[in-house]
């Protein structure tokens, strides 16, 4: 060990001595003594915190100079040492490592002097001859070499560690792209399994060892110096471009079967073979996260793996993506862990395996949705593959999924290449498949044969009260996508309604109370499947509204309207009162076409009997609704909707829907004069509806103006109640956003609706405080333009009718 009160600094001046002879006699003996000389030089800066503080004194001399000039004294011109050179170079670098150990000056120093950059260059050298894309062949390096290398890539963890000047630096040479190709070249994960002596001087038990050895640690080192070279104070600035993934993709293959049944170097059990596992076990790990966040990070290489899948060129031939969702699918923990890990251990890295998985699933899915991939991964140009390679392989595993676990015995054990169980393959497909099928025509090819998805979604196996939240959320977010195009296609329509789309979201306790707090985007979502679905259609809304005989379980709209209640989530509250809203324009509506039974009648089949049964569960489901409860949740949508004119004409539209019936106008007259509870966050704004039209027509299906006005206007006093925001509509001064004009009809409508079936003190209350604010309204349009010939009408008749 070296002696911590040996003043170093003689061996300093001698090296410096050293390299003023080299010009004049560059012998063996000088390049000897430079050896010998760096090597007690090394060794002594080993120590540190001793009485004398070498490091500093070193520092601050002309060493750091020196040893950049010895360096390149050393190759003699070449990229990498010749034989004869290499320990003095070995120690040379061994210095530099000690010498900016925890020492920021002394790294600035060494950053001075351009050694950094010289190690660069070095490892450069070295992976010159690494085809690219590299192949799974060994780097035949000699031990000696690799010590160089593996000290080189030390001295740049140690100089950079901390220190984002030599960070910053290295990222300029782009030595992150040299160290990982290298890393990858010299220890490819697994290859020690089926490698052969890499030189003749490893012919020996001892020599592969020792080089084995060598190469986990060039793997190790380089993989922590690329992890610090990620650790930048600017998270925009990335060390990689995608030129690294086929350099990452190796690790993921090794996971994959076949796997080696053996080692031909290394006894299995022995010291040498568990390390080499935990190596290659590292490997993986550390490819998988920075896969994860390159995919997440840097959209270049989001859009070259979705590139990649139909362009293998894009990668140099190695299928990256492909690779990835191989190893989502099919790598497995390899069969030697049973045998060479602790159990504890062995559980502990089957964790961080899965985990990997994981992380793979997400990169996966952020590819996925990433905007101008949709039209990569998406490929039309194969008639037997609808939809192309990508979304046929996220639909074989959903279906397999299914089907696999229709065909498991509860107990029994499953077959190994059974996917029944594999939840993170649900999760994989559905989110993907999720981010593509956002168009119409995208979910015209899932829904339609040969893809046939539908009724795989429903299946119980993804859509139950014992599903796992994770499966849960893909699944409904793909069922929502595809839902959203239903009022304009009857091929999904038609599908979803098939495969009972709306009893499965019911069914599947996504609203249960015990989901709230893990599960909002998740009930979003559902919410949203259901919105859809019950806009103009009344089969489904009686699906959602009416219990089932053989399932006594809450129906669907009670579920979501108790989870409106007891939710202190905005967008939960405003989303699930839109069903509310949906529920009431298609149960109220007087057009056949919303109702198959009806359309069946039209079309000359004898259907009365059905027609018969719609019409008693339309009036069983109208007084459903017709409840405090529900008359309520809409004027609360409308009370705290005061920044968004299209939920607060949802509301009004509802509940003048609900007042052309006896028994609802006095509910909604209620409702609008009850004190709202007082909320203390904003709303969120409302997701667009899949249609819109502006005008409340009695007895049509009605959607609402779909846009929100930007002002400057200032911010509207808390309603007390609906009635305060229904005012605040109609004057349309001092809101946060401009009320359309329509918007305003629609609350004059609302107001002379409410008047047919409702009397005393009350509505006496609601005349008092509007009459003032219309009659005010409707002087300001005497010199009305025809866009607001509208409000002028419906303010004249509201009066009239008030007379």
């Amino acid at each position: 060990m070296a002696d911590s009160s040996v003043d170093l600094a003689p061996l300093g001046l001698r090296l410096s001595e050293i390299s003023l002879q080299i010009p004049a006699s560059d012998s063996p003996a000088i390049w000897k003594d430079i050896e010998t000389t760096a090597q007690a030089l090394a060794n002594g800066l080993r120590v540190r915190d001793g009485p004398v503080d070498n490091h500093t004194l070193l520092g601050q001399t002309s060493l750091p100079q020196t040893l950049t000039t010895l360096f390149a004294s050393a190759l003699h011109g070449s990229t990498i040492p010749a034989l004869p050179y290499i320990p003095a170079v070995f120690e040379l670098l061994r210095v530099s490592a000690n010498l900016c150990m925890d020492h920021d000056e002394n790294r600035g120093q060494l950053l001075e002097a351009g050694l950094p950059q010289a190690v660069v260059a070095l490892l450069e050298g070295y992976s010159e001859p690494i085809p690219n894309p590299p192949t799974t062949t060994l780097l035949p390096l000699t031990i000696p070499h690799l010590k160089v290398v593996r000290t080189a890539i030390g001295a740049l963890l140690n100089a950079s560690l901390n220190y984002d000047p030599v960070k910053s630096r290295l990222r300029s040479l782009d030595s992150g792209l040299t160290i990982m190709k290298l890393s990858i070249a010299i220890y490819p994960p697994a290859a020690w399994l089926t490698a052969a002596p890499s030189s003749p001087d490893e012919n020996t038990p001892e020599a592969q060892e020792e080089s084995w050895t060598l190469r986990s640690g060039v793997s190790s080192w380089a993989w922590r110096t690329i992890v610090e070279l990620k650790e930048v104070k600017d998270e925009t600035l990335q060390i990689f471009n995608p030129d690294v993934l086929p350099l990452l993709t190796p690790a993921l293959a090794a996971f994959c079967p076949p796997y080696s049944s053996a080692s031909t170097l290394f006894k299995a059990d022995s010291p040498m073979f568990n390390m080499l596992l935990y190596a290659d076990f590292d490997v993986l790990e550390e490819s998988c996260t920075l896969i994860e966040s390159l995919s997440l990070d840097v959209e270049d290489v989001r859009l070259s793996l979705a590139r990649g899948l139909n362009f293998v060129a894009e990668h140099g031939g190695v299928p990256c993506l492909c690779t990835i969702l191989d190893f989502i699918e099919m790598g497995d923990y390899p069969p030697f862990w049973q045998t060479a890990f602790p159990e504890t251990d062995r559980k502990r890295r089957e964790r961080v395996f899965d985990n990997c998985k994981a992380a793979l699933i997400k990169s996966v899915v952020e590819v996925a949705g990433e905007e101008r991939n949709e039209d990569v991964l998406w490929d039309e140009s194969e008639d037997n593959k609808p939809g192309g390679e990508f979304v046929c392989r996220m639909v074989h595993l959903l279906k397999k999924y299914v089907s696999d676990m229709d065909q498991t015995t509860s107990g029994a054990e499953v077959a190994k290449d059974s996917y029944a169980g594999r939840d993170d393959l649900v999760i994989c497909a559905s989110l993907s498949l999720g981010n593509l099928a956002r168009r119409e025509k995208n979910s015209t090819v899932l829904l339609s044969p040969p893809h046939s998805l539908a009724p795989f979604l429903t299946s119980p196996h993804l859509l139950s009260a014992s599903t796992d939240i994770k499966v849960k959320h893909g699944v409904i977010g793909l069922l929502k996508h595809l839902a959203q195009s239903c009022a304009q296609s009857a091929v999904i329509h038609d599908a979803l309604v098939a495969a009972g789309v709306v009893k499965a979201v019911s069914r599947s306790g996504v609203w249960d109370e015990k989901t709230d707090e893990m599960a909002e985007i998740v009930q979003v979502s559902a919410i949203g499947i259901v919105k859809y679905m019950c806009n103009a259609n009344v089969e489904n809304t009686f699906v959602l509204v009416l219990p089932e005989k053989e399932h006594p379980s809450p129906t669907g709209l009670s579920q979501i309207m108790a989870l409106v209640k007891r939710t202190k989530s905005t967008p939960v509250r405003s989303e699930g009162t839109r069903v509310l809203v949906n529920v009431i324009k298609s149960l109220w509506s007087n057009d056949p076409s919303a109702s198959p039974a009806m359309t069946a009648t039209l079309q000359g089949i004898n259907t009365s009997d059905a027609l018969l049964e719609s019409q008693r569960k339309r009036h069983e489901s109208m007084q459903t609704v017709l409840t405090p409860e529900c008359a309520f949740a809409l004027a609360s949508l409308v009370g705290r909707s005061a920044k968004y004119p299209l939920l607060v004409n949802e509301g009004v539209v509802a509940l003048s829907l609900m007042s052309t019936i006896k028994a609802g106008g006095p509910l909604a007259l209620s409702a609008i004069l009850t004190p709202l509870p007082f909320e203390v966050t904003p709303p969120e704004p409302p997701s667009a509806p899949p249609s819109a039209s502006s005008e409340l027509t009695s007895g049509s299906d009605v959607s609402s103006p779909v846009v929100t006005t930007p002002s400057t206007r200032g911010r509207l006093p808390i309603p007390r109640n609906a009635l305060d925001m229904l005012i605040a509509v109609l004057k349309n001064v001092d809101n946060p956003v401009n009320f359309q004009m329509e918007v305003r009809v629609n609350v004059c409508s609302f107001f002379a609706q409410l008047t047919r079936h409702t009397s005393g003190p009350e509505l006496g209350r609601v005349k008092d405080s509007v009459r003032p604010v219309v009659e005010n309204v409707s002087e300001n349009l005497q010199n009305a333009s025809n866009k607001e010939e509208m409000l002028v009408k419906a303010t004249k008749k509201l009066l009239e009718l008030w007379a």
